[in-house]
Formats: C-alpha cells, sequence, structure tokens
C-alpha cells in the first residue's frame, strides 16, 4: 500500500502589508526574484521565493490579505492568532545568527529573543515579521554548546 500521509511542502503567509514583508524577508537574505512578485494595480498580492533545493520539495510564500480571501473564504484576520507561528530559518555558522540579529534589529524589527546558546546546541534568535510572526534564526546543532534540557 502506497504512503498516502501528507508531507509538508509550504509556508504560507498572508500578509497584512506585501510589500513590507517583501522588504523584510529581503532583507533577512531571502532570494525573492523581481520576476516572482505579482503586483496589480493595488499592489503586491503573491511572492515565491527562491527555496534552495532539499530532500523534499518546499515553498516560502506571501500572500496578501485581498489574495487569501479569494483562495480561502473562510480566512477572517483574528488578530488574537498573531506571532502563534515561527517560520524559523537555518544559516551557516552561529556566528551569522549574531549578525543577522543585529542587523534586522538595528533596521528597527523587534527583537523577541536575543541570540542565545540553546540547550539543544544550536545558536539561537527570534525576530518579528512585519505581521508580527515570530522568525527563528537558528545555526547548526553543534555537540560542544548541548546541555540538559531545563525544567518544564
Amino acid at each position: 500500500m502506497p504512503d498516502i500521509r501528507p508531507v509538508f511542502n509550504q509556508v504560507n503567509i498572508v500578509s497584512s502589508d506585501p510589500e513590507a514583508s517583501l522588504a523584510f524577508y529581503r532583507r533577512l537574505g531571502v532570494s525573492i526574484p523581481d520576476d516572482q512578485v505579482w503586483r496589480t494595480g493595488s499592489g503586491i498580492h503573491h511572492v515565491n521565493a527562491k527555496v534552495p533545493k532539499t530532500s523534499e520539495a518546499s515553498r516560502f510564500e506571501i500572500d496578501s490579505a485581498a489574495l487569501a480571501r479569494i483562495w480561502n473564504t473562510g480566512w477572517r484576520d483574528h488578530a488574537h492568532l498573531k506571532g502563534r507561528v515561527v517560520v524559523g530559518f537555518a544559516v551557516q555558522t552561529r556566528r551569522e545568527v549574531d549578525r543577522l540579529h543585529a542587523e534586522m534589529t538595528a533596521a528597527g524589527y523587534l527583537s523577541l529573543m536575543a541570540p542565545y546558546d540553546a540547550f539543544w546546541g544550536a545558536r539561537y534568535a527570534v525576530i518579528e515579521d512585519p505581521d508580527g510572526l515570530a522568525v527563528g534564526l537558528m545555526s547548526e546543532m553543534s555537540d560542544e554548546y548541548r546541555a540538559p534540557p531545563p525544567e518544564v
């Protein structure tokens, strides 16, 4: 019998200000070519980011609230859900977590968690995107930095 379980393949952000989201993710270093930004007279409505090849297909997209109401008529702007999703980005080094966090906060974006050595062995930080989504920046994990997990 074939494996018919769902496979994760996409993060799609419904943005209240796609222009601001585009600027944020480009500043973060996400490759978003101009030909992958769909604009109409009323502004940006869809963005496709270039995602490096991985073992699984994955996509990172941004849609305007107006477009989301078309493809998901049940979508509503629920302010109480703001920030309950963490969009994660891997960076190559521990130093890059610090550098990128400093660059983004210097540009005016809010830091939700300053860079630190997480117990699972990665350098980790969290910033907030223009729509209030948490964006995690994480280095590769290293046994050298692992620690016992905290009491929860």
